[in-house]
């Protein structure tokens, strides 16, 4: 007979008290790193030039065929019918074939040497900088819409300068809100176009927010400049009317902006 086993009973100390947490500091925020698209073609040329890498002729010619033979059973298939990686892994192999066959005798197959796959190389190279390029600028954008919303919940957006790019920021803040237009964005918008405020004193960036800004906002910046020649030193809200006129009637808007610049000539 056996004895029951027992646990071993310990004493309980009391636990230390926990030592107050240190405040984290603020983590800068992550952004995603760019992905490749998936694409099963590419992905099935690759598969075959690995395998083909050292290949002769004969060599490639045989496995030519055996890709062959595989592409009439897949054929077979109807789960297989909208497969892009086979035909594409078929296709890889007539080509390096026929590379081989018209190459001098003894040519081993050499991705590295091969100019197609060194062309699509470059091509990749360029569109993943182009991606991240595309990922750092959607980045700087939110950024920038964050601190114009937060100066406009301080109530002093309007000692903020127009940098290079707000008008992409301005579309942001317009996403964010659902589609909404952003009044006061729009407005300090147009006053920064009219003034030749931060990045508009370049008559480049002026030219360039005619094609990136809507007919509203550039009627109102019209509308202000011209009213700012005809009467120096008119506050803001003196001004007031012409965001309300841009807003409703933009071309008429823009218009008395051409007529009071033909009085004023």
């Amino acid at each position: 007979m056996t004895t029951p086993w027992s646990p071993r009973r310990t004493a309980r100390r009391p636990l230390a008290p926990l030592a107050p947490l240190a405040p984290l500091a603020p983590l800068a925020p992550r952004v995603a790193a760019p992905r490749e698209p998936v694409d099963p073609a590419r992905i099935g040329r690759r598969v075959v030039r690995r395998r083909a890498r050292g290949m002769d002729a004969g060599a490639a010619a045989a496995a030519l065929e055996d890709a062959r033979f595989d592409a009439r059973q897949a054929s077979r298939h109807e789960d297989l019918a909208d497969d892009v990686r086979g035909p594409a892994e078929l296709a890889e192999w007539e080509r390096i074939d026929q590379l081989l066959a018209a190459a001098p005798p003894g040519t081993v197959y050499d991705p590295d040497s091969d100019d197609v796959v060194q062309a699509e190389l470059a091509a990749d190279a360029a569109a993943a900088t182009a991606r991240e390029a595309e990922l750092r600028e959607a980045a700087r954008i939110a950024a920038r819409a964050d601190e114009l919303q937060a100066l406009r919940e301080l109530g002093t957006l309007e000692q903020a300068e127009p940098r290079d790019g707000d008008e992409a920021v301005r579309d942001e803040l317009t996403r964010r809100a659902g589609g909404y237009v952003q009044a006061d964005i729009d407005a300090w918008l147009a006053r920064g176009l009219a003034a030749r405020l931060g990045h508009y004193r370049d008559p480049a960036a002026r030219e360039s927010a005619a094609g990136l800004l809507p007919p509203p906002v550039l009627a109102h910046a019209a509308l202000l400049a011209e009213l700012a020649r005809l009467v120096p030193g008119a506050g803001v809200d003196q001004l007031a009317f012409a965001a309300r006129l841009a807003a409703t009637e933009p071309e008429a808007a823009g218009d008395l902006a051409v007529f009071l610049a033909r009085v004023r000539s």
